[in-house]
């Protein structure tokens, strides 16, 4: 049986709790674009979880938005869905609430919906961590084989154990070393629009390594980021947008703006990609948007 998820530690935590109740000998990790854009083939049988549900998978869990972009699942599949702050979440449940999980499970609640302080922002321990190393955003690299040998340590061994593993402290390491570059760069390739901080990447080769919420402890004043760098598209630029995880008060529900672009989310935050030709005009109309949502 495959398991197809996300490379991240939501992924990892759906990935560790599946592994242990169903006959997984497989593991794909694809990013929720490829499955909306049908680019990456889903079999029958698959379990889906962290991704946005495709008709031909056995099992799915997810607790993103259901937009017009993404398909519908029937009344009847097996799995589970909802809005929660984690697909963990909804695994977690399925199965009876194993109390094994209670402590990942809760923590990868905190770092998927972003219930962090700034302290978890600025010296992050634990899962949160482990959580940044392996984040996408963080710009560390897409490594599946860093996701499968973490998961292979954590079937075995405590966290601590898991945190102090060479591959992992390098990961930490040069996230901490890059974090001033990552701030400076933040600084000269963002600006502030009312309640919005908008940045801009594609004018940069090679950006740091760095803490995805940092834009929020420079720019206090945003409640909302929209983020444009190039796509994994050459064709396409990516535009990110997330609630500030210190001022709650954007009112735009995230997911659902992106799906009109051909994306999609959660309620705090989500993506799309936009031809190059369509990015300026895109990136203003969501700005716009946000300023008047407030």
């Amino acid at each position: 049986m495959r398991l197809v998820t996300r490379p991240d530690l939501d992924g990892l935590a759906c990935a560790l709790m599946l592994s242990d109740y169903e006959p997984i000998d497989e593991i794909a990790l694809v990013h929720p674009q490829e499955i909306t854009d049908k680019t990456f083939a889903v079999q029958p049988g698959d379990v889906l979880a962290n991704l946005p549900y495709h008709p031909a998978c056995g099992m799915w869990f997810d607790h993103r938005l259901l937009t017009e972009s993404n398909e519908k699942p029937p009344p009847d599949f097996h799995g589970r869905w909802r809005e929660a702050p984690s697909a963990a979440q909804l695994v977690w449940e399925h199965y009876g609430k194993d109390e094994r999980w209670t402590e990942l499970v809760h923590e990868t609640n905190r770092f998927d919906a972003a219930e962090l302080s700034e302290d978890d922002v600025l010296r992050p321990q634990g899962y949160v961590l482990l959580g940044f190393t392996l984040d996408p955003s963080t710009g560390l690299g897409n490594d599946e084989p860093y996701f499968q040998q973490c998961l292979e340590w954590l079937r075995q061994r405590p966290l601590d154990e898991v945190l102090v593993e060479e591959l992992v402290r390098d990961r930490i390491i040069r996230m901490f070393e890059q974090n001033e570059d990552f701030c400076w760069t933040l600084a000269q390739c963002s600006r502030l629009a009312g309640n919005v901080v908008f940045t801009d990447f594609r004018q940069i080769k090679e950006t740091p390594a760095g803490n995805r919420f940092l834009i929020y402890t420079l720019f206090p004043e945003a409640n909302v980021s929209v983020l444009a760098r190039w796509g994994y598209d050459p064709a396409t630029v990516m535009i990110r947008v997330g609630h500030s995880i210190f001022n709650r008060s954007c009112k735009t529900r995230i997911g659902e703006l992106m799906s009109r672009y051909g994306g999609g989310g959660h309620v705090g935050a989500g993506s799309a990609p936009v031809p190059i030709m369509e990015a300026d005009s895109t990136i203003v109309e969501i700005i716009d948007r946000l300023r008047e949502d407030g």
